[in-house]
This record gives structure tokens, sequence and C-alpha cells, in this order.
């Protein structure tokens, strides 16, 4: 291992020298404290790819072993300290003469969801961030003094105020770790409780413009009625007051200015943990979760609908829907139904995201459309079914659409100006079953059928490059010659997210699709990898910007691509 004084060296003989002689900075050195590793230097350097890797030795770093003593306490801490190093770097970006800043560093900066990621690893031996850098040239030509100061002042200061232990808030740390053990302690008791999730008793739910930034300063926050409301003790903050949401049927009934669409996302967020005052730290959900939406638009291949729709004259056969532009009701149908065969515990609806004829019917008009006339069998008459059959619960919120769901509903929450009580009495006291069952497909059949993936219809090259893939934002993909449009995967929780997917179906690609394989196959196989070896295991190169995604926003992007190819098999 070479010393910083050689680093020093090098940089002074190359200084006014032509970019590509940045070459031989690559490799490590020992700057006492801690190590460097210039890995890569990628071409033009004036772009933000080439990536450094800092490694702290604990001995040095010295993070108390308890924080790290459970799987999701480690995620927080680094998570922690990837804002940390995203702080620091934002404090000394520099502005030149011109009043621009410079800044040569970057980590990826988390948003409100904490997510297992690439961009720091801590172990019991060392603390380590990948940080990519841009090389300071000017006219293709390398600036020496600005590269010495990159390295020798600015890196180590950055270092020295986000991976030292001592020279942080230890309450923070610990107040962080904790919050993360706390949320895992609830959702593991989810299933013990028999819920699907847990929203905790003045929760804050609102968000500016709907997005995921934190709550909205004064906005209402959530209560929780007498008669619904339940305690929940956890290691750290002792005993949380709240409401379950029941497994089974459950109805949330409420108006567009309610808090109903707000409790929905929390809801549907809750598959994440929270990052402190966030307002949504303890709405916790099970992870096997999905919010489905209706998608107007989206891309389906041979996914069997049949439940849902009946043939019509002229149309894509049902019982294997294929259509790049399907409409709403035909693809909120497909995405329930490529939910459920990827494993889904828990389907999430609200009006608000759905396709009115997909919800439900009003009964008062059957009558005046006689059932051989109908073609669509809505997700009301077929409710129950799902819950009986196949153990799935459904929470479906609205407030014009909810009728026909009452009387089968095991449970009915009213949410008005954010507070939230239980009438399920009184509910199925004012409406009354419909006078004949509503009749449907026989919902067991339908996870029989598989849907196997064509190999051959992934394809991550284009035009001269073997592998592409990128994002365009948090909802865009670029896969090979192909868009994957992904603004109807609800659950996404931000862009490093996204270009992991790419990197997945890319590695599932040239690891699993050497013959014809179920999607759930597949999925179980890059699920075991990345539980086993971490998020390195789907590149050859090591990478800072990469978040684990769940196997459900993996399918959906799959499901998505315009290219893919299915075969289906019984």
């Amino acid at each position: 291992m070479k010393n910083k004084e050689e680093l020093y060296s090098k940089i002074e003989q190359i200084n006014q020298q032509e970019a590509k002689q940045l070459q031989q900075l690559i490799g490590d050195y020992d700057f006492a404290r801690y190590v460097l590793r210039i890995s890569r230097i990628d071409e033009p350097a004036e772009t933000q790819h080439s990536l450094l890797v800092v490694t702290v030795p604990q001995i040095i770093a010295g993070f108390p072993p308890q924080l790290m003593e459970t799987p999701v306490g480690r995620t927080a801490l680094e998570d922690l300290l990837t804002r940390k190093v995203a702080e620091e770097i934002d404090k000394i970006a520099a502005y030149d003469e011109d009043g621009i800043s410079r800044r040569r560093l970057h980590i990826t900066r988390p948003g409100q969801k904490i997510l297992p990621r690439s961009s720091l690893v801590i172990t019991e031996e060392y603390v380590q961030a990948r940080v990519y850098i841009r090389l300071p040239l000017r006219d293709g030509r390398i600036l020496g003094p600005d590269l010495n100061a990159l390295f020798f002042e600015i890196l180590p200061i950055v270092v020295n105020a986000a991976l030292i232990y001592c020279n942080l808030d230890e309450n923070e740390i610990a107040a962080a770790v904790s919050l993360m053990n706390d949320a895992d302690h609830v959702r593991r008791l989810l299933a013990t409780r028999g819920w699907v999730s847990f929203v905790a008793d003045r929760a804050r739910l609102c968000r500016a413009g709907n997005t995921d930034r934190p709550a909205v300063e004064h906005a209402n926050p959530l209560v929780v009625d007498e008669t619904l409301a339940r305690n929940v003790d956890v290691p750290h903050a002792g005993a949380l007051r709240g409401f379950g949401v029941p497994t089974g049927l459950t109805l949330i009934l409420g108006d567009a200015y309610s808090g109903r669409a707000e409790l929905m996302r929390a809801i549907s967020a809750g598959i994440y943990n929270h990052i402190a005052d966030d307002g949504r730290e303890m709405v916790i959900t099970v992870p096997d979760a999905v919010y489905v939406k209706a998608e107007p638009g989206r891309s389906v291949q041979r996914v069997d609908i049949s439940a849902f729709v009946r043939p019509a004259g002229g149309g894509a056969s049902p019982a294997a829907f294929t259509d790049l532009h399907a409409d709403a009701c035909a693809a909120q149908a497909a995405s329930t139904i490529e939910a459920l065969e990827v494993g889904a515990r828990a389907l999430l609806f609200d009006e608000s995201d759905s396709a009115v004829e997909f919800l439900a019917r009003d009964a008062r008009l059957c009558g005046l459309l006689p059932e051989a006339d109908r073609a669509i069998t809505p997700l009301s008459a077929l409710a129950r079914r799902i819950v009986d059959q196949l153990g799935v619960s459904l929470v479906v919120a609205g407030s014009s659409t909810l009728t026909d769901f009452i009387p089968v509903a095991d449970t009915i929450l009213r949410i008005a100006n954010f507070k939230v009580s239980d009438i399920t009495q009184q509910a199925k006291a004012l409406v009354a079953p419909p006078e004949t069952a509503p009749t449907g497909g026989d919902v067991s059949a339908l996870l029989a059928k598989k849907r196997s993936v064509v190999p051959s219809s992934i394809d991550p090259s284009a035009n001269r490059s073997d592998v592409r893939i990128e994002t365009k934002g948090m909802y865009q993909l670029q896969f090979g010659r192909n868009a994957i449009d992904l603004q109807g995967v609800a659950q996404l929780a931000d862009e490093d997210q996204t270009r992991t997917i790419g990197r997945i179906l890319y590695y599932a690609k040239t690891h699993y699709m050497d013959e014809i394989r179920t999607i759930s196959e597949i999925l179980d196989s890059v699920d075991q990898d990345l539980s086993m070896e971490g998020l390195e295991t789907i590149t050859h190169i090591l990478q800072g910007d990469l978040a684990r995604p769940r196997r459900y926003e993996i399918a959906a992007a799959l499901n998505r691509l315009p290219a893919l190819r299915i075969i289906r098999a019984t």
C-alpha cells in the first residue's frame, strides 16, 4: 500500500497534463487514520462517476459494537452516517471567483425512508464510505492544486466530522438506532396481533404536495378514538398508543378531505422505516403489503385477469391478457394478479387511485344491467373470496364506491378530520346485504397458472453498448432499448432503488435466465443472493448508489418492460 506522500507526488507530476493521466492515481493510500482507495476514474473525468472508497478502522472510528447488534440497527447507523457525510460535503462546498459551487464530492442523499444501501458499510472492524468525485480539470488539463486540496484538505474534514464516533452526537446516534429497533419490534408483533399495519396516535401524515417530504408543520395529527386505541410496548420508547389495521377485509371510509388519502399513503409507506421527526416513524406495515393503482396505458403481458374481466368480442383474451397500452380497469386487475403471483400477503386500494369500475358496481343498478351483459366483475364481488381462499388481506379506502364492500367486510373504520373510529356495527346495520350473492370467478385458480419469462426478451443492450441501464428520476428506468415507466409503482422509495432494480434485472438475466423459469423462481433466487451477499453481488464493480428494493417493485418493473415475453404453464 502506498502512503499519502506518494499520492501527493503523483498529483504534482501530472499537474497540467491531459486528463487520461489521472488513471495513474488509481490505488490504495494510507492516510494514517484511514485508507483511501481511488477505485476507478471514469471518462470523462468531469462527470461524477469516479469512485473513492474511504475505510476507517474501528480502532480509529470507535463506534460501540452494541449499535450493530441487530441488522436493522446496523442499517439505521449506516443510513445516519451516509446523511452525515452528505451534510459535511454540503458545508464545505466551495465557490469559485464566479460564485459557482464546485461540488467535487457526492454521496447518496437518502430521503425520509431508511433503506439498506451500498453508500456506506459499517462492521465491527471498519467503517467504509463510497464517495463519488468530479475531478478538477480546465480545458482538458489536470488542476493539480485543486486535486491536492480535494484529497488533503476537504476529504479529511469530511472523514473526521462524519465517520469518527467521538466527533458525532452520541445521543442522536443512539436515538436513531433505538428508533429503528423499536419499529422492527412493532413489525414483528403485527402477525401476533392479527394486524396488517399499526398506526400510532398523533402520527403526522400530511406531506407537502403529497410527496415524500417531511411532515407539514401545523397540520392535523392523527387522532385515534378511545374505542379503537390499543397499546404496544417497544424496548426503547415504552408504550405506544395507536390502532391496528386488522387482517381480513378492512374498509376505511372518508371523503377526500378527511385524511383518508394521507392515512392510506402512510400505511403504504409503512413497509419502510422512517427517520426521526418524519411523523410516520410509528406507522408500521407488514413487509408484504402492496399498494395497487390504476395505471392506464401500462404494458401487460399474458396475465390471467379472467376473474375480473369476461371475454369480449374482438378483445384480448382475459385468460392470457396482453396489451402494450391497457385500459385503467384491465391494468389494475393485472397489477393485482401480478402482486399476488410474487407473494403479496396484503393488498391496499384507494378509490382516488383506482378505476371506479374495478373497485365496485352500484348494486341498485343490477336490474338495469343483467348479469349476462356485464363484462367486468368488480373487486367488491371477489374480495371475500380473495381473503378466504387465498388468505390475503385487503384494505380498501374510499367514500362513494365502498357500499358493496360493507356487507362482506370484517372491519369498517371511519376517518373524519384525521380522527379514526370503528363503525363496523353501524355501517352493517345501515347497508343490507344484496338479495343475491355476487358471482365471480374462482380466485384460487388464478395463481395455479405460472408465468415464465422468455430469456431472450430481457435484453440490456442498446446500440453499441452491451449494457445500458440508466435512470431519469425515480419513475423512469432505461433498460437497453426499452423505457420502463414506473409511475404506477407507488411504493418505490428513491432513484437509487430504481437504479438497483435495473441492475437486478441484468443480474437475473445473466444468472437465472439460462433457461425458462417462472417470475417467482427468479425473484426467490435473487432475494436469497441479496440476503446472503448484499447489494455488491449484483454488480461486477463497486457502486455507492444502490438501495435494496423489495421483490414486488422488481416484479413491477419486469412486468412493465415493453419487450417482456411470457410463457404460460400450469
